[in-house]
């Protein structure tokens, strides 16, 4: 049983870039005014028709070994039982491996039956603290909103037609995806199981062992090498496959999470050293920012140095072009040029033909 993690405040576990990108977010013209048109229109109770469906509520006589072991991430990371009875969680019938935390005011948890089939119990705990830690941070709304517009597109919510709708998703989504690193921290201190944590990334993204051998060390080896390697024209790439993606790929989150194990901090948290809730505004703002800062810097320096690196290679082979010229020119005007084709080439075959 893992140890409770007494008032411990959401933002112990939010990721700096979560922050940020949530803050740029809210910057965007027109932003609080979408959130507050879709929330009108769809509404809580609309919210749970949408994503329930044929979902079943889990409790003490319903599937009550997934409900004990939500009972325990609830006193693991110290639900606030002032009054908030604790959100409902719900098991959906679908093969896809998936789970999420919607709602407006009531937010509620659903996970699919195609998650419960591929992971362990502790892994279980992992994805259910995930879910419970984006409740906690407040922030569903914005979440609930972005799966809305996933659900429909932008194009079918007339009521978004007066902002500019590519800047709205790719910024709604670059939170999205920032706002899962935050869960997984989470996620991990509520399991307090990191090989159980980041072993869901790899059954996420390569499915049961079904009597094989998932060798943990070689997907984080794997995850540090789509991160790191590569060339300019790759980032590029990568930026451009996951700009729409809701979520950040299973190889990149068990990375960021690791680093995180690997850093102390995680350590630092169970031995009891974290942010308790009613203390959050003693953490100045400017620390937000720097953290922030300090994390997109980090992340950008691999690109930027392979950036510098073709940059490099273009100015060293403009130079030795501007050399080469430099040297016929001092040949002198006596130097003959050399005589023109008595008939022009053959046009080149063009590929495959």
């Amino acid at each position: 049983m893992p140890s409770q993690l007494t008032q411990i405040s959401s933002v112990t576990w939010e990721h700096p870039a979560d922050r940020a990108a949530l803050r740029a977010l809210r910057a965007l013209p027109g932003f609080d005014d979408v959130v507050r048109r879709i929330a009108g229109v769809f509404g809580e109770r609309g919210v749970r028709n949408l994503f329930l469906g044929d979902a079943v509520l889990v409790g003490p006589t319903q599937r009550p070994a997934l409900y004990a072991i939500y009972q325990d991430v609830l006193q693991t990371l110290d639900w606030p039982n002032a009054g908030r009875p604790a959100p409902q969680l719900y098991v959906a019938q679908t093969p896809i491996a998936n789970a999420g935390a919607v709602g407006f005011d009531q937010p509620f948890i659903v996970i699919s039956s195609g998650t419960l089939e591929l992971l362990d119990r502790d892994e279980q705990r992992f994805v259910l603290a995930q879910q419970l830690g984006n409740i906690m941070t407040g922030r569903t709304t914005y979440r609930t909103i972005a799966l809305i517009v996933l659900f429909f597109g932008m194009s079918a919510l007339p009521l978004l037609a007066s902002i500019a709708l590519l800047p709205f998703q790719l910024a709604l989504l670059e939170w999205y995806r920032k706002s899962e690193l935050s869960a997984d921290r989470a996620g991990m201190l509520g399991t307090q199981d990191p090989r159980a944590s980041l072993m869901t990334f790899l059954k996420l993204a390569g499915g049961k062992q079904e009597g094989d051998t998932l060798d943990l060390d070689a997907y984080l080896a794997q995850a540090a090498e789509y991160e790191m390697g590569g060339t300019a024209w790759e980032s590029i790439l990568k930026a451009l496959n996951t700009a729409l993606r809701e979520h950040p790929f299973h190889t990149v989150r068990a990375g960021e999470l690791h680093r995180w194990q690997q850093s102390g901090a995680y350590g630092t948290i169970l031995g009891g050293d974290y942010i308790r809730r009613g203390s959050e505004a003693e953490r100045p703002f400017r620390d937000d920012m720097r953290d922030a800062s300090d994390y997109y810097k980090e992340m950008a320096k691999e690109a930027t140095d392979a950036v510098g690196g073709v940059i490099n290679r273009a100015a060293d082979a403009f130079r030795d072009a501007f050399k080469a010229a430099a040297s016929m020119g001092d040949a002198g005007p006596s130097a003959s040029p050399p005589p023109p084709p008595s008939e022009p080439p053959a046009p080149e075959q063009p590929p495959g033909s």
